[in-house]
């Protein structure tokens, strides 16, 4: 069992940055992708981006492409999403998976990952 706790989130202007962290108690860290998703008042929870075992693979939305940056310390079993120039529409409740992944596979498709963390508010006032 994988138990992921996200921290970080908090309320912020438009144009300001912040930085979620995703802590991951797993014996095996890096046998893991690791991706965020988030959702929405009223909306499906959607994918935001994700990373590969290393860290050398990534994908975004394209709504965050340039804006957010996913990375990760495999020695502190951490994952990070840097959030950079915000906007209203990026409020949502930010939640974390991790499912084990092969070589350098980048899962994107929520219904794969099998931990989920439970969620951290970002909000983004205009």
């Amino acid at each position: 069992q994988v138990q992921l706790v996200e921290s970080g989130g908090g309320l912020v202007q438009d144009g300001d940055s912040l930085r979620l962290s995703c802590v991951a108690s797993a014996p095996t860290f890096s046998a893991y992708g690791v991706a965020w998703f988030r959702q929405a008042p009223g909306k499906e929870r959607e994918f935001v981006g994700a990373i590969g075992r290393s860290g050398g693979e990534t994908a975004y939305t394209d709504s965050v492409k340039g804006r957010f940056t996913i990375s990760r310390d495999n020695t502190k079993n951490t994952v990070y999403l840097q959030m950079n120039s915000l906007k209203p529409e990026d409020t949502a409740v930010y939640f974390c998976a991790a499912t084990v992944v092969f070589g350098t596979q980048v899962i994107t498709a929520q219904h794969v990952y099998a931990y989920w963390g439970q969620g951290t508010q970002v909000s983004v006032s205009a």
